[in-house]
């Protein structure tokens, strides 16, 4: 991967430009992860489209910041890095606790997004973010295993078992590789972990203007799918699309699905003006 352009100001954030053409998008990834696992997205839109992915605060190239973290704080991050960019405002993607940040950001900088698309996420509330108990001793074990047996703990809290079986395996290698290297200290971990229990914004949604999309996954192991269902009915507009059979992983697992989705509704909100 080139080298990474930064912000300015502290903590520094890390962000690498893709595409060199078509609509602005800014990508925000999730809970302990590098912007690099985005790859799908890359691949897939970069030749249509302009792309921004960063790293968040406390994860690989990005600086850490001062104690205390919450989606607030990250969404300033992410509006930050649109400013370091030179762009005034961006098509907004999150995935995940991405996925809080980016309601944090359309919420408290509406100007700067001209769409939102909420993959596999929540608006959060009471106990919301506790995983499904098919998928808590997963979240564990990544999170307390030794390096070395975290690849497969992983691999199978984000993706179905039929899906790991038929997968290529250099690709999910690759995949795990994307998500886990440069891994976030346990201290940024925790932090993130202790701001998306707190995170809410259910009595906000509702001054969200920007075109919405959410995009739930039914075999979510880590966000419930009816959480995610009604995201998707709290935020004003927004059109709700379910994959029953993704994972976690939707945007590596279904990508040609996801990215398809994507673009048509950054066209929409593109020929909307």
């Amino acid at each position: 991967m080139s080298a990474p352009e930064r912000t300015d100001g502290a903590p520094r954030i890390a962000f690498w430009r893709h595409g060199e053409r078509g609509p602005r998008v800014l990508l925000i990834m999730g809970l302990g992860m590098r912007g690099l696992a985005w790859r799908p997205q890359v691949e897939g839109l970069a030749p249509t489209h302009r792309l921004l992915t960063f790293d968040n605060r406390g994860i690989g190239e990005s600086d850490d910041g001062p104690r205390g973290l919450s989606m607030a704080l990250m969404a300033d991050d992410a509006r930050r890095v649109l400013d370091a960019a030179g762009w005034d405002d961006a098509h907004v993607v999150g995935v995940s606790m991405g996925g809080m940040i980016a309601q944090e950001l359309a919420i408290r900088a509406p100007a700067r997004v001209r769409s939102l698309s909420l993959i596999a996420t929540h608006a959060g509330g009471p106990i919301t973010w506790r995983p499904p108990l098919t998928g808590l001793r997963g979240f564990l074990e990544v999170n307390l295993l030794p390096p070395e047996q975290r690849f497969a703990a992983l691999a199978y809290l984000l993706y179905p078992a039929d899906f790991l079986r038929v997968v290529d395996r250099a690709q999910i290698v690759q995949r795990m590789r994307d998500q886990l290297g440069g891994r976030a200290s346990a201290t940024a971990r925790r932090r993130q972990l202790a701001a998306v229990m707190r995170h809410d914004t259910r009595a906000r949604l509702a001054s969200v203007t920007a075109p919405g999309l959410v995009i739930c996954a039914g075999r979510d192991a880590l966000v419930r799918p009816a959480a995610c269902r009604a995201l998707g009915r709290q935020l004003p507009g927004a059109r709700l699309v379910e994959l029953d059979q993704a994972g976690h992983g939707v945007t590596f697992q279904c990508a040609r699905v996801v990215n398809g989705h994507l673009a048509r509704h950054i066209a929409r909100a593109e020929s909307a003006g």
